[in-house]
């Protein structure tokens, strides 16, 4: 198991409810392959640093995740095809 920081943000327009739904199905992403979640955090709505899909702002999340390799491709998949997701970032951490 590597530990992994992964980061992603959620498209600002949602209601809060859908925004912690949709944190919370990609948490069971990384659950459903038997990741470890360590530290899950909401950072809140924060400005972009540039325009992305002509939204200026977006709600952030990180997990720090003890995964395996495939649980982390699986989360990048899911990250890539979620149209709530505006982007995410995966980090492997080094000990």
């Amino acid at each position: 198991m590597n530990k992994y920081e992964i980061m992603f943000i959620v498209k600002p327009d949602m209601e809060e409810a859908q925004i912690k739904k949709e944190a919370e199905s990609m948490k069971k992403v990384l659950t459903d392959k038997k990741a470890k979640v360590i530290e899950e955090k909401a950072m809140g709505q924060r400005e972009l640093a540039y325009e992305i899909r002509k939204y200026n702002t977006g709600y952030y999340y990180l997990f720090v995740v003890e995964a395996s390799k495939e649980a982390e491709q699986e989360f990048s998949r899911v990250a890539r095809i979620n149209e709530n997701l505006l982007r995410h970032l995966i980090v492997k951490v080094e000990e």
